[in-house]
């Protein structure tokens, strides 16, 4: 089994994610041993939406297009309105959504990240959650929508909020260690 400490893995974003959901993540995959790297459409540094206002700037490692995503061992997606809302309307990204969701690695995706999910067709029979106000949007899509701390179905890690992080991050790490080929069964 592969071990976190051996794992890389992207987060994509742009400035408007909700802070909590891109940092938490990043800190909490880092400091169980995974290389995490950040990555925005245009490789210039992002900026958080903090309860109802502009958050901190986050370092970003590398440039959307620089991405390889054979290099990576799972993606997440925060959330936050704007993010998610903003990067499906590139269809580059899209793509890659669309492409990691096939690839049987893991991808999780939090709070309304799964706007990206939707846009990149891979929702249609899978249980997912997400935030409240666009569960009505997966379900249109074809997922099976759930109102769990996490849902996993496949491959597929999604979750509602910020106060669900904590099991999200366990969820991703347990995917990781558990390999591609144990998420996709």
């Amino acid at each position: 089994m592969p071990s976190i400490s051996d794992a890389k893995i992207l987060i994509i974003a742009t400035s408007g994610f909700e802070q909590s959901e891109l940092v938490e993540p990043r800190d909490q995959l880092s400091s169980a041993g995974a290389t995490v790297h950040v990555a925005s459409p245009d490789g210039n540094d992002i900026k958080g939406w903090d309860g109802d206002d502009w958050g901190d700037t986050v370092k970003v490692d590398l440039a959307f297009d620089k991405v390889d995503a054979a290099q990576y061992d799972a993606l997440v997606l925060p959330g936050g309105q704007i993010n998610p809302d903003i990067l499906r309307t590139m269809p580059e990204i899209v793509a890659f959504v669309r492409d990691f969701a096939h690839s049987g690695k893991p991808l999780a995706a939090i709070c309304h990240a799964p706007w990206l999910l939707i846009e990149a067709g891979v929702v249609k029979g899978k249980r997912l959650t997400s935030y409240n106000s666009i569960r009505t949007d997966l379900a249109n899509a074809g997922a099976e929508v759930v109102d769990e701390e996490v849902a996993r179905d496949g491959n597929l890690i999604t979750s509602r909020n910020p106060g669900d992080l904590d099991a999200f991050c366990k969820a991703i790490v347990e995917a990781v260690e558990n390999g591609p080929a144990a998420a996709a069964a």
